[in-house]
């Protein structure tokens, strides 16, 4: 039970790599707010608080982190995984409002939620973040221009983070998944191609390994971040890829 008895906040809860986390961390004992724009469905219980959130507005992030306390009296992690793709597009055919919902959703969400969760934590005498971003920030493909630049912003936002709240005793690191089989995946692809074909054809062939990333090989990278294990660790990007990034 490495997290036993530990409250943390889950955001994109309702995805493929977010239902796993839970899971997982239900799993080692914790206590976890799971959030995403929808929660249907998933119930209420004396381990678990769903709440449906809109994390790029700054009154719904406040109205889960005062829910989160209110209803555990404290708030140990963060781990945000909530998230969008980009359909692979070439530069000149980016939208600015494409753009700016990519930017919003990838990384003004997390500074959102970071900035909200960090007074919690230092109350506390310490906690821990982990922010997902991608192992297209360190091999891009085409045409993911404007999310590869969102997940460079959260690598940086994180790593300025480690440094400034290290002295509060709150650590700060980041995740690179590979290409995951999740619903996800799919969204990466051109318009009109075949998702399962590209899976096949592009994506699993890209990792040395042989297989996607499945959305456990996630939520265990993160049980291990968000747990004593791993209490010397800040400021690190680990990848979770099969090798995707060599």
């Amino acid at each position: 039970m490495r997290l036993e008895n530990e409250v943390f906040v889950v955001t994109g809860a309702q995805g493929g790599m977010g239902k796993e986390t839970v899971k997982r961390f239900l799993e080692e004992g914790a206590f976890v707010v799971a959030v995403d724009l929808n929660v249907d469905g998933v119930v209420e219980s004396d381990y678990l608080l769903p709440i449906a959130a809109d994390l790029t507005k700054e009154e719904e992030v406040a109205n889960v982190f005062s829910s989160a306390f209110e209803k555990f009296e404290r708030i140990d992690g963060l781990v945000n995984i909530a998230g969008i793709a980009q359909p692979a597009t070439p530069i000149e055919e980016v939208s600015l409002a494409d753009w700016e919902k990519i930017m919003r959703v990838n990384a003004t969400a997390p500074f959102l939620t970071c900035r909200a969760a960090v007074p919690f934590m230092k109350n506390n005498g310490g906690g821990v973040i982990v922010n997902i971003a991608s192992i297209s920030i360190v091999r891009p493909r085409p045409g993911l221009n404007a999310y590869i630049a969102s997940k460079g912003a959260a690598v940086s936002f994180s790593q300025a983070l480690a440094i400034e709240l290290a002295d509060y005793g709150i650590r700060v690191n980041v995740v690179n998944p590979g290409p995951a089989d999740t619903k996800m995946l799919g969204e990466f692809t051109a318009k009109n191609n075949d998702i399962e074909a590209t899976k096949e054809s592009v994506f699993k062939k890209s990792v040395p390994l042989g297989r996607l990333i499945s959305p456990n090989d996630i939520a265990n990278s993160l049980v291990y971040l968000c747990s004593k294990e791993a209490s010397i660790v800040t400021g690190s990007v680990l990848n979770v890829d099969g090798g995707r990034g060599i």
